[in-house]
């Protein structure tokens, strides 16, 4: 497919991508709003900037420290900070405050893209693990602004994918300045695809260089005590629709021989959070909210996660770590988070986006694939009734963190001789 075809294409599904976000709207208000700058039409003129693109909260979690980092080596410029959704945006201004500029990024139609870089003149484009969109690339291209691709990771299905558009894909490759795969096999994948190996490096993940907030061991002591210190906790994090069903199902086993025990349930996308607290009453639980002031008591049975922005206190106030997104289509979410805090971890087996984090913790024995839910509430069990089990575990999974810190120096070391070479 060529690009005047792909944006002929993307300029028909316009309207139905508005609907899309009016529908959306309905539970999570804020896809109603800041349309203008999926436009284009950013809020900020800028003589110079430097740009970061992070589509959602993983990629903007794992940015932070490089972003961060770029404030306090180039203070005189300003820092762009896009995303694609609300709760990534919810994730830039919580974690990076007013220092930098958060604005929705621009789909992928000339002039939109057009309008957004001729507003924040960007000196480089900072775009995070596999966004790579045709239109935006060549547009940067078309300016002489490099583009380079962080923490970049391509699964064997999005590889087969790329090579179905080649046209498109060499687009892309032909305005990629620098790419910083994960891994080597991802490397190999960009590579085979057409990228010249001149322009890949391999530097790890920068998943790995996760920044645990100062106070988060005091708060989530004080989270601890009014859960119930001496009761065991267990929590199954970023779930999707039909795993809220899963992690009940476990719990269900897991209360007839722990009576006392309780689930932290964390959906991961808040436009659910009421839906899933109705499933979970409907279940014949007690749940409490975390939004709500209710008192979490003996009796309560599952505490839901229903905030933005807390994942790693809740993460860090529970005995046992259950990774969802890995018995949906969905491919797991970042176990490095209870990793780093030592905690054993569980997922289900479909764990297709973290292929090499997931064997190298499994190989370490910091982490257990289970297959159902009867699995799953037998592992929690293993973990509840025996300390030291969980503690070399959640250590095993922990070593493996901190053995591969690194990345984040080398992309920021990509990054600085980008930006003083232009």
């Amino acid at each position: 497919m060529r690009r005047p075809l792909y944006t002929f294409l993307f300029y028909l599904i316009m309207p139905f991508v508005f609907l899309r976000l009016l529908w959306r709207s309905r539970r999570v208000p804020e896809y109603r709003k800041r349309w203008a700058e999926r436009l284009g039409h950013c809020p900020y003129r800028l003589e110079k900037s430097i740009w970061v693109h992070a589509v959602s909260v993983g990629e903007t979690l794992a940015a932070v420290p490089l972003i961060k980092a770029l404030l306090q080596e180039f203070p005189q410029c300003p820092l762009v900070v896009t995303n694609m959704t609300p709760t990534g945006a919810l994730r830039v201004k919580a974690a990076l405050q007013e220092t930098v500029k958060q604005v929705y990024v621009p789909y992928d139609v000339p002039k939109a893209v057009g309008l957004f870089l001729k507003r924040i003149n960007p000196q480089i484009a900072i775009v995070m693990e596999t966004e790579l969109w045709p239109n935006l690339f060549a547009s940067c291209h078309e300016r002489h602004i490099p583009v380079v691709v962080l923490n970049a990771r391509l699964s064997q299905q999005s590889a087969r994918g790329y090579g179905y558009v080649p046209h498109l894909t060499r687009t892309i490759f032909t305005a990629i300045h620098h790419l910083a795969a994960q891994t080597a096999m991802d490397a190999e994948r960009f590579i085979k695809l057409g990228l010249s190996p001149e322009k890949v490096t391999v530097t790890g993940n920068l998943k790995f260089d996760l920044e645990l907030p100062a106070d988060l061991s005091m708060r989530s002591e004080m989270l601890r005590n009014e859960l119930g210190k001496e009761r065991p906790i267990w929590i199954a994090a970023s779930t999707h629709q039909g795993e809220e069903e899963i992690a009940l199902a476990a719990h269900r086993l897991i209360l007839k021989k722990y009576p006392s025990a309780l689930l932290i349930l964390v959906p991961r996308h808040p436009d659910r959070f009421a839906g899933v607290a109705s499933l979970v009453k409907q279940q014949g639980f007690h749940v409490v909210r975390r939004s709500s002031s209710e008192t979490c008591s003996l009796q309560t049975q599952v505490y839901l996660g229903d905030t933005m922005g807390e994942l790693l206190l809740l993460y860090a106030a529970a005995d046992v770590a259950f990774v969802a997104g890995s018995f949906a289509q969905v491919g797991g979410h970042n176990m490095l988070e209870p990793a780093a805090l030592r905690k054993p971890i569980v997922t289900g087996p479909v764990l297709f986006n973290f292929v090499e984090i997931s064997r190298m913790l499994v190989k370490a024995k910091g982490m257990i694939i289970v297959q159902n839910p009867e699995a799953l509430a037998q592992e929690i069990e293993r973990f509840f009734a025996n300390q030291k089990y969980r503690d070399f575990t959640g250590g095993q999974a922990y070593q493996v963190v901190h053995a591969n810190r690194g990345a984040l120096q080398k992309q920021e070391e990509i990054v600085k001789a980008v930006l003083k070479s232009v």
